[in-house]
């Protein structure tokens, strides 16, 4: 355990959770779920099987000053920039490096700045029996059990029992599957096979990096210039390719194996809708955080309030399944199971002219 690595993704923009999310504040840096932002909680958690010394962060340049201040006993040295975005491959690919320069059989845990996560010492105990699946060379996801037909996520098909590691079963990967049509996302959520890809990977950074020479050989070039320095880094990063690590690199990898992580209490905190999912257990049911609310019939609804003024009052008749987020300059509302398509809202704000003022 004294070379395991965790790599917490933080470079992310968030743009279903606008209008609250925005360029200068993105997600990882939100209050969403109390007192604490979304990167501080991913840190948190973390302990105490990763001291600050083992935790890395990928993120922005321009994101990493914030990140800093919240969170100041991670070292500066051990946040990894990204000269600009271009999918979770490439992101991934750089902390890789990073972690294999420091240890070249270390084990990376490469975790998200987004997800809530209930039982974390449960959490704990997985990465424990996941590093030991992965030092055997397995490229290990943690998968979640799915309660519905999610077509956002990837899907993995266990095959094969590879064993028991600190109380945790392994399988061998029979099929990986990215976001699958509504059809086929129903078959696969109700036959029992299946698990939902968390996003989360366990494996050890070289047999990582060797997939990426294999795989996208154009980004094994690009991620090799990171040892001649940033400059040399940024101009080659322009011809990385943009993909994500589930297309780029887990559909096609060799000896993927998934770990079904029961018990986690997991979310991914991507939504509108899984914030008051998380967070819905109040009076009917009802989200109210920053705002003075006065509702009448109103349930299982969102109200979200960032806007200064002291005695801001949101009212509410009849409302139920709704998102209301007020911000100092937006005023969204929405249907809770439209929440997905508020970066549609973004989209067509990047083509509107004075658009760009609200992003």
């Amino acid at each position: 355990m004294d070379h395991y690595y965790a790599v917490i993704m933080a470079g992310g923009g968030g743009t279903r959770l606008w209008p609250l999310s925005r360029r200068e504040l993105p997600k990882q840096s939100l209050r969403l779920l109390g007192e604490r932002t979304m990167f501080q909680i991913a840190v948190d958690r973390l302990r105490p099987l990763f001291p600050p010394e083992r935790i890395l962060v990928v993120t922005n340049a321009k994101y990493a000053v914030g990140l800093r201040e919240q969170r100041p006993e991670v070292p500066e040295a051990n946040y990894v920039l990204e000269p600009a975005a271009r999918g979770t491959a490439p992101a991934i690919a750089l902390a890789a490096q990073a972690v294999r320069e420091r240890y070249p059989e270390a084990v990376m845990a490469c975790l998200t700045a987004d997800h809530f996560i209930g039982h974390e010492a449960r959490f704990r105990e997985v990465l424990k029996a996941a590093a030991q699946v992965a030092a055997q060379g397995y490229l290990v996801t943690l998968g979640i059990a799915p309660t519905y037909a999610a077509t956002g996520f990837g899907y993995i098909q266990r095959g094969e029992r590879l064993g028991e590691f600190e109380g945790v079963e392994a399988f061998r990967a029979a099929r990986f599957k990215e976001k699958p049509a509504q059809a086929e996302a129903e078959v696969l959520a109700a036959d029992g096979l299946h698990s939902w890809n968390s996003g989360m990977f366990i494996w050890r950074a070289a047999r990582f990096l060797d997939e990426v020479a294999r795989q996208l050989p154009a980004l094994d070039a690009v991620v090799r210039q990171a040892a001649d320095g940033p400059a040399a880094l940024a101009e080659a990063w322009k011809t990385a390719p943009n993909v994500t690590v589930d297309y780029g690199i887990m559909e096609g990898a060799q000896d993927v194996a998934v770990i079904p992580a029961s018990g986690l209490e997991w979310n991914d905190i991507g939504s509108w809708e899984a914030v008051l999912e998380v967070l819905g257990q109040g009076e009917a049911a009802n989200v109210v955080v920053g705002a003075e609310h006065l509702g009448v019939d109103t349930h299982s609804t969102l109200i979200h309030s960032s806007n200064a003024h002291p005695r801001r009052l949101v009212a509410t008749v009849g409302l139920e399944d709704v998102v209301i987020v007020d911000t100092e300059d937006v005023l969204l509302v929405c249907r809770r199971d439209r929440s997905q398509d508020v970066r549609r809202l973004v989209d067509r704000l990047k083509q509107t002219e004075g658009g760009e003022d609200y992003l």
